[in-house]
């Protein structure tokens, strides 16, 4: 598969991107080279050769879950800067 300009300009429209033409040379050249290494990991033999789960032996300990208490609305509200009887005030992020 080979990288093109106008693939590079088609990747960056659907990514809503925007390069100057000596970044489309150096991002062609990156995804050339990323290209051919896919293309030579396909050459490997893979024949009989388990997946991997994990890279290494290294397990997650997991703790137990444990049921404990919780805090009810007013002690949450408690150390609040802003608030009503119910809910956390908090500033206005999305405006209509």
């Amino acid at each position: 598969m080979e990288i093109t300009l106008k693939m590079i300009d088609h990747l960056a429209h659907l990514s809503r991107l925007d390069f100057d033409a000596d970044k489309k040379e150096g991002i062609q050249h990156d995804l050339s080279r990323m290209v051919g290494f896919i293309k030579k990991l396909q050459e490997v033999n893979t024949e009989g050769i388990e997946p991997l789960v994990f890279m290494s032996d290294v397990k997650n300990v997991w703790r137990k879950d444990e049921i404990k208490g919780s805090i009810n609305r007013d002690e949450a509200l408690a150390n609040s800067p802003a608030k009503d009887n119910v809910y956390f005030k908090v500033p206005t992020v999305i405006k209509k």
